[in-house]
């Protein structure tokens, strides 16, 4: 856990909701948005608890994909398929994490399983709640649609570099093949 993270063991005169409010201004969450307006956030998700070993979201799960969680306390395995019927651990997610941003946006099918490697502690905001967010406190609701449209095209740039370098890689091992294919079978290479 990263040390300039409030915990709820470490400060407990921290309440809970406080806790939340903190972890959502994260830079691992959405450090665009301003403590006053995460107080008044959080007041709108509601808590749950999940026991390790768990799996609270599954790839491609189109019911009740409308909401995003924020992790108080835990970690999670954030896993995608490959083709085959096991699934990759892309990352780990521990307090101040948000997971299933998009679905709060969009309600599309998740994009990714994901199950608690330990007791996890997690303040969810529903689509339902954010409409009411937004009809109550409608500057608060659009500063965090922008913080959390921020984020995603954050995520999108850092994926898009990891492309562009998948893809130079994949071009240079092709190369390589071609020159050991061409040494095998005494064709010259054609630049």
């Amino acid at each position: 856990m990263d040390s300039t993270l409030p915990s709820m063991f470490e400060n407990p005169e921290l309440g809970p909701e406080a806790l939340a409010a903190h972890l959502l201004v994260t830079r691992s969450a959405l450090d665009e948005l301003k403590l006053a307006d995460a107080v008044k956030v959080v007041r709108y998700m509601r808590p749950k608890r999940v026991k390790a070993g768990t799996v609270f979201i599954r790839e491609g799960e189109a019911e009740r994909s409308d909401f995003m969680l924020l992790v108080l306390d835990g970690d999670v395995a954030v896993e995608g398929a490959q083709g085959g019927a096991e699934n990759i651990v892309v990352s780990v997610q521990g307090p101040g994490s948000l997971i299933g941003e998009l679905g709060l946006i969009d309600g599309a099918p998740r994009s990714a399983t994901c199950t608690a490697i330990t007791d996890v502690s997690v303040a969810i905001l529903s689509r339902a709640a954010m409409m009411r967010l937004l009809q109550a406190e409608p500057r608060v609701g659009a500063r965090l649609a922008l913080a959390i449209a921020k984020r995603t095209a954050d995520h999108l740039r850092e994926t898009t570099r990891k492309l562009k370098t998948f893809a130079q890689m994949n071009k240079a091992l092709q190369q390589e093949l071609h020159v050991v294919m061409n040494n095998r079978t005494g064709i010259p290479r054609q630049d």
